[in-house]
């Protein structure tokens, strides 16, 4: 098996030999443990079925002391979680050296990553089928259930297998929004968090830019009315015409490129300088990796009351909450060491809304502003320098606890 050599996708310096074996078009194609395994890391996929009866897999890269770039002894566990739309292969697409599950697993970690309720790899229930046109039962959750139940039952599942008494959680986005609701909802897991890491931390938003998101919000009940109408309960789910769009409309040569771009700019916030372009197709093959209708809807409910709250039934909330309005998180049950990374560009996480929520939790370690001005909502996962700009800081912490 290769060695965990550092390897060049993002403008770093690699070998040539390295570089001329690189297919992007095998990457866009690979998933998760393809993408691991051609490069040369330990891969292992795991089953965790939730307390509603979804199964979810979870995707692992096991300490491995053959590694020249791992330093000595086995570290502890880390837990990544995805965000919206996305799935484990976000950690994974932009390659060793520059991803940050090969950055974690060169380090010493055991890394775990999460894959929530109705993406790529989870898309199975012990009753309920995702496709068909009875699918609403599949499908009837949003954020709220992510964190009430998948991530309860994947960081359960990990501390079993690997004798661990606590992990180390990253989240980008919805990973983190789902963090709050667990350790808000289910409080007891704050003392199996050693120390939680979130890249650009959602909870409020009532401040957020994104113009994709505002007309969304615009037209939150609305759509909602004529989601359920037409049955229409999943969004954007990997398919092989998205993966061929990408390639072909995204790629080098390609005259569109630019428009493929200016979709993620429009969405996260412009920041060209850290977008290698080349890497679209790879991305796009992976990303979007479907969502529940609902997920979306919940954040334009966010968005509207400018509030952090369970699910708005309008008129029923009365009969499933006891009262007219929903019940907020209470982030002061956030008892876990807590460190908010964000930035100034990132038009979903605005910073007024990161103070907020930075207010609120009860332990916080710090907020780190990103040095780079322009670092936007999805720098997180691909910008060429995520590794100096942010991950080179996250494991800086993990030291710490």
């Amino acid at each position: 098996m290769a060695p965990y050599a550092a390897f060049l996708l993002l403008g770093l310096l690699a070998p040539a030999a390295v570089l001329a074996s690189w297919d992007i078009d095998e990457d866009v194609r690979l998933d998760t443990i393809g993408l691991l395994t051609k490069y040369g890391y330990p891969a292992e996929v795991h089953e965790v079925t939730t307390d509603d009866g979804y199964i979810l897999s979870l995707h692992r890269v096991p300490y491995s002391p053959v590694s020249p770039l791992q330093e000595g002894k086995q570290k502890p566990v880390v837990f990544l979680q995805h965000g919206l739309l996305c799935s484990s292969a976000d950690w994974v697409v932009m390659g060793p050296g520059a991803g940050f599950v090969y950055i974690l697993a060169d380090a010493g970690y055991d890394v775990w990553m999460g894959n929530a309720r109705g993406n790529t790899y989870s898309r199975r229930h012990i009753k309920y089928k995702p496709n068909g046109l009875f699918n609403s039962k599949f499908w009837n959750f949003d954020w709220h259930e992510v964190g009430l139940y998948d991530l309860p039952a994947s960081i359960d599942y990990v501390l079993e297998q690997t004798g661990e008494e606590k992990l180390f959680y990253a989240g980008h986005s919805m990973g983190t929004t789902a963090f709050w609701v667990m350790t808000t909802q289910r409080p007891e897991y704050n003392d199996k968090i050693r120390a939680m890491f979130a890249l650009a931390p959602i909870a409020y938003m009532g401040y957020m830019t994104s113009p994709f998101f505002q007309l969304l919000s615009l037209a939150n009940k609305p759509l909602e009315f004529l989601l359920n109408i037409m049955g229409v309960n999943e969004f954007l789910p990997n398919n092989e015409l998205m993966t061929l769009g990408g390639k072909l409309l995204c790629q080098d040569k390609a005259l569109t490129q630019f428009m493929c771009e200016n979709v993620l700019f429009l969405i996260a916030g412009y920041d060209s300088e850290e977008l290698n372009s080349t890497m679209l197709p790879v991305i796009l093959g992976h990303t979007p990796a479907g969502a529940s209708t609902n997920e979306l809807l919940h954040y334009a409910q966010e968005i509207v009351s400018f509030k952090f709250r369970q699910w708005d039934y309008t008129a029923t909330n009365l009969f499933h909450y006891g009262s007219l309005t929903p019940p907020k998180y209470k982030l002061s049950k956030v008892t876990a060491p807590v460190a908010l990374f964000y930035s100034g560009n990132d038009w979903l996480a605005a910073i007024k809304d990161v103070d907020k929520l930075y207010s609120e939790i009860s332990n916080p370690i710090g907020k780190f502003k990103n040095s780079h001005s322009k670092f936007n909502h999805l720098d997180y996962l691909w910008a060429i320098r995520a590794k100096e700009l942010v991950y080179d800081q996250v494991l800086s912490l993990m030291t710490r606890y």
